[in-house]
């Protein structure tokens, strides 16, 4: 049997690290160590545990039973010295060179950024931000911290993850001054207009869109449906300004009301409510278990969370 005082507890950190990439060289630049040094770490822990850790599959490198069962308990240690340690670390605001990385949707990035970035420039002016789409990383990249929050409307989460809902927001329709539509705005008119439909959910690139499977159109196509309608959509967009400026070229944009409101003040567009009721969505911020305890990641959780509140 090993005893507590014989074994080098870094190994913890090692197996942590190597069950999340299942890859050497990955774990080892996650680690900002060599190569030869995390197989001999691998190779310690081989001989620690008296099992292999993770063997070669037609799938890459997989986790043993063994390796798969350790897995949750020694996270569980680790956030524990985490939390522990992370207290006595300073965190100034005002002078920290942090750069924060946030996957956030553009929808997200338009409405909510300009306001943080404001706050930012009063309370941490030497913070640099870098935004990325969700067709930029995974859920694994998260999930190992590589990126500090993501913000967007999440259908699925690991339940590893932290989240914190931001806000709510309804719909509104965006269509250019002269549209025929206004000259008749009700359900019938809206179902006899051409429509610009947009949505991006979760992470990684999309797959093209069948106008005819409802359940995966979204919210929109989901409340018209549930009334037994179905609307003209003409194009399928995956970025919001895209679908904002396709509304002077005719086409109706029926999208979420804090990014209608952007274009409130264009003398070419109008903003309408809807003429049928569609469910509220939420935007969600989420963050790796690995920073939950982190100064400067608690400091700027909180921010961005009184910036969607109260900015």
């Amino acid at each position: 049997m090993n005893n507590i005082k014989d074994i080098d507890l870094n190994l913890l950190v090692y197996l942590d690290v190597l069950l999340r990439e299942r890859n050497v060289t990955r774990a080892a630049a996650q680690l900002n160590i060599t190569q030869p040094a995390m197989s001999n770490g691998l190779k310690r822990l081989r001989s620690l545990l008296n099992d292999p850790i993770l063997v070669r599959t037609s799938d890459g490198m997989m986790p043993t039973q063994v390796a798969l069962s350790m897995q949750e308990p020694v996270r569980h240690i680790l956030y524990a010295v985490e939390e522990m340690v992370q207290p006595a670390r300073e965190f100034d605001p005002a002078t920290t060179d942090r750069v924060f990385r946030i996957m956030a949707s553009d929808y997200a990035a338009s409405t909510l950024m300009p306001k943080l970035l404001g706050a930012l420039s009063k309370q941490a002016p030497h913070v640099t931000l870098d935004i990325m789409t969700p067709s930029d990383i995974s859920f694994h990249d998260v999930e190992n911290g590589k990126v500090d929050i993501a913000i967007n409307r999440f259908d699925k989460l690991p339940q590893s993850f932290h989240q914190k809902q931001l806000w709510d927001d309804g719909f509104s329709c965006l269509m250019s001054r002269d549209n025929p539509l206004l000259k008749h705005y009700d359900l019938d008119g809206y179902l006899r207009a051409e429509h610009v439909w947009v949505s991006k959910t979760g992470f990684g690139i999309g797959v093209g869109m069948d106008p005819h499977d409802v359940q995966k159109l979204g919210w929109v196509d989901e409340a018209l449906a549930a009334i037994g309608h179905k609307r003209r959509i003409k194009v399928f967009t995956r970025n919001y300004h895209v679908a904002l400026h396709l509304a002077r070229q005719g086409l109706v944009a029926t999208v979420p009301s804090r990014a209608a409101l952007l274009y409130q003040d264009d003398p070419e567009l109008v903003v309408k409510a809807p003429p049928f009721a569609i469910p509220a969505i939420d935007l969600t911020m989420i963050w790796s278990p690995l920073l939950q305890h982190d100064a400067g990641h608690r400091w700027f959780r909180q921010l961005v969370v009184e910036t969607a509140t109260h900015g």
